[in-house]
């Protein structure tokens, strides 16, 4: 996943987030196992988060993406939507992802833009499209998540970026 300097939040949540001493940019990333597929989240808001993911080193035996890496990718927009509309104040944790595999990709990289669906007080849903440099379609993807209070012992985990 690398560095996170060039992801786009709106100036309301960095205020709200660098009030708490919370790493933002720690925290709305994929953690460890983004990192380790390369996943970078691009722009990030309630309204409409982007990421890219490299295609190489994500592939199954057959030399195309692997389907449970597009999950990864949607799981990982969705979840930081559904973050940034639930608050400081707020846990995402998804409770459905359902995915759609339309084409394979064997190169380049995937683009996944999230978008909500529905955003409510205790649930947030996502839709996720992936497409490939192209602009063609390769999954369409659904992700549900609860939006929980955040706990005493929640605040380590979030200054530490280990929430999305």
């Amino acid at each position: 996943m690398g560095e996170q300097q060039h992801v786009k939040f709106p100036q309301e949540v960095i205020d709200e987030y660098a009030s708490l001493g919370v790493d933002l940019r720690a925290l709305f990333s994929a953690g460890h196992l983004g990192n380790r597929m390369g996943v970078q989240i691009v722009e990030a808001s309630a309204e409409r988060v982007v990421g890219t993911m490299p295609v190489e080193g994500n592939t199954q035996p057959y030399g195309l993406l692997h389907g449970g890496a597009s999950a990864v990718l949607a799981e990982t927009l969705g979840s930081v939507g559904s973050m940034l509309h639930g608050g400081s104040s707020k846990i995402a944790v998804g409770v459905d992802l359902n995915c759609t595999h339309h084409r394979g990709a064997r190169s380049g990289l995937v683009t996944g833009v999230a978008t909500p669906v529905h955003r409510g007080r205790s649930t947030a849903t996502y839709e996720i499209v992936i497409s490939d440099e192209e602009g063609r379609r390769v999954c369409s993807a659904r992700l549900t998540c609860l939006l929980r209070d955040v706990r005493p012992g929640d605040e380590v985990h979030l200054q530490q970026g280990a929430g999305a």
